[in-house]
């Protein structure tokens, strides 16, 4: 996760700032209660789970992928790349790959060394530079130079597990999908909504509380949420929009003041993680990143 702080956009974004200060008044108070959720019925969680996604839609609603891409393999690439570094950092590495090696035929025929030192920034670069130059050479050779549109044929390419497909399953195919990610696994358990480590079984867990449609779009309201004000460390509780839903509320920072100084992105003033958002987050007030090695 970038230590990077973004736009105002959520107190720009529809009701976002008067959600969090009305949060950060009710949450003291009902804190207690919200400590109920243990032992909850189903019923009771499906109806705060869906709940805590209708309120995330209104503080995020253009919350949108954070990678930089133009095409289904643009998007596969740099979700790769992404592993075990930032959406930053791969949106800032990614227009020299991919201006060098604008498909998956010249990415498969290219010089390891040089597509190495392209993705030195990212970490990891030798093992990245194999995944990336491995599944162009598999689509090349079993799919035509496509990205296939589907699970079963998404996940047999090297360096593609299933959080990676349904990446771009959902956001280059419009197929819905889970994405669980680090900060996707994180707030599910502090809300409840499962008990479960293994990344597979909270993808089952948690789709089975809410309509397939929407899959897509939960990720990323919970994945933004994470980056931004539910931290693994030390969340913002006192300046969280959903503090009154929250079974975890308390574990972090309550007093709003303090609590607006530990916000990321949203509200802080700076860009987001992309070099080209889309318009929407554009005309809620969101900035494009620097490109690499800009002041």
């Amino acid at each position: 996760m970038v230590d990077r702080r973004d736009s105002a956009v959520g107190e720009q974004g529809p009701g976002g700032g008067k959600r969090a200060a009305r949060a950060a008044e009710k949450a003291p108070g009902e804190a207690a209660a919200s400590k109920l959720a243990v032992g909850q019925s189903r019923t009771a969680l499906v109806r705060r789970a869906r709940r805590i996604n209708r309120e995330l839609a209104e503080v995020y609603p253009y919350a949108h992928p954070e990678l930089d891409f133009e095409n289904p393999f643009q998007l596969l690439v740099a979700t790769v790349l992404s592993a075990q570094t930032t959406d930053l950092r791969v949106n800032q590495t990614t227009p020299a790959l991919f201006a060098k090696y604008p498909g998956p035929e010249d990415l498969a025929a290219a010089n390891p060394e040089e597509v190495e030192e392209i993705l030195r920034p990212c970490g990891f670069f030798r093992a990245k530079t194999r995944s990336v130059m491995g599944l162009s050479k598999a689509l090349v050779e079993d799919y035509g130079g496509e990205v296939p549109g589907r699970l079963e044929e998404l996940v047999k390419l090297p360096g593609v597990g299933r959080k990676t497909a349904f990446v771009v399953l959902g956001n280059a195919f419009g197929r819905p999908g889970i994405t669980v990610d680090t900060h996707f696994q994180r707030l599910v358990r502090r809300w409840q909504w499962t008990e479960q480590t293994d990344p597979d079984k909270i993808e089952a867990e948690v789709g089975a509380l809410f309509p397939k449609r929407e899959w897509t779009d939960l990720s990323h309201h919970v994945i933004w949420h994470g980056r931004r004000i539910c931290h693994a460390r030390k969340p913002a509780c006192g300046a969280c929009p959903i503090a009154p839903l929250c079974p975890a509320y308390g574990e972090g920072e309550t007093d709003p003041e303090k609590a607006r100084k530990l916000l990321k992105y949203e509200k802080g003033g700076f860009p987001g993680q992309r070099l080209k958002p889309p318009q929407s987050y554009l005309d809620a007030g969101g900035k494009p990143v620097p490109p690499l090695g800009a002041a």
